[in-house]
């Protein structure tokens, strides 16, 4: 008698392969579609709150390259900081800075008495600032002064204004610099990060805290135009424009403190120039003051 192979199918059966029901079962789940995440667009309204931005833009891209160990990153993050000097040599910027961190107090501690609001976050929040307030005086007036006057970035900072005017044969001491070992790279970028600290991490908490002041509230652009017209007892700082993130519209803002008018333009490519949009176009707006 013949012992039948394990493998073989019994007479009238068909493997599961043949039956179109079955094949469903071994066919790979679709993967979830991901909805892109909302741009958001910022436009600062006077020139305090362009000053502010323009400090946090430099902040966050000196704290990124100053944490990464290769030489053109510690070049990226030389970079920011003269242009964090720059910017600090216009003005008062510590002044500014105390006289935001004042108002913001002075306006959460209106908000304690007030039905409703979260005092433990309440607390929370003022203490964070009266904590920036502290370091940003103890700081003193001349904080900056000592990385002013440094040789080594005075000498970067002079030869940056020639397009490649950093190169080795202009900056022996810098490209020497730069071939350090990493640690000691890193050691003179977190000494030069911890001058500027007190000042950026202050610009950082009062810009957070003028975005989460902002009720945001969806509006649409008939035509791709929207004007807006502020009220005058309550001045706005900053505009916030949310689209979705897989759409080709961008906005573009022009105006003042008093009204601003938003236009919504069509990306095309780099190669061609935007056009403005004639479809009503949906967005989410974040006045912020």
């Amino acid at each position: 008698m013949t012992t039948p192979c394990p493998s073989s199918q019994p007479p009238g059966f068909t493997g599961p392969e043949a039956v179109p029901q079955n094949r469903g079962m071994f066919e790979p789940a679709s993967e979830p579609r991901v909805e892109a995440e909302p741009i958001v667009y910022e436009q600062p309204l006077n020139e305090r709150m362009r000053g502010f931005m323009r400090l946090e833009f430099l902040w966050q891209q000196l704290s990124y390259h100053a944490g990464l160990p290769n030489a053109w990153s510690s070049r990226s993050a030389v970079s920011c900081l003269l242009e964090i000097l720059a910017i600090t040599s216009r003005g008062d910027a510590r002044g500014d800075v105390l006289k935001e961190l004042e108002r913001q107090m002075t306006a959460m501690r209106d908000f304690q008495n007030r039905p409703g609001v979260d005092g433990t976050r309440l607390r929370s929040v003022l203490s964070a600032l009266m904590r920036r307030r502290e370091e940003l005086n103890a700081a003193g007036a001349n904080f900056l002064q000592k990385l002013r006057e440094s040789e080594f970035l005075n000498a970067i900072k002079h030869r940056s204004a020639i397009p490649g005017g950093t190169c080795e044969f202009d900056l022996p001491d810098f490209f020497h610099w730069l071939n350090l070992d990493p640690d000691a790279r890193e050691e003179d970028l977190a000494s030069w990060l911890a001058t500027i600290r007190p000042l950026c991490e202050s610009v950082s908490e009062l810009l957070w805290i003028t975005r989460e002041n902002a009720r945001p509230r969806e509006e649409v652009a008939p035509g791709g135009v929207f004007q807006i017209v502020f009220e005058r007892d309550r001045p706005v700082q900053l505009l916030r424009i949310s689209v979705a993130g897989a759409t080709k519209l961008y906005p573009e803002v022009s105006g003042s403190h008093h009204r601003c008018s938003l236009r919504f333009l069509r990306w095309n490519s780099v190669h061609s120039r935007p056009v403005q949009s004639t479809e009503d176009v949906t967005f989410v707006l974040a006045t912020c003051s």
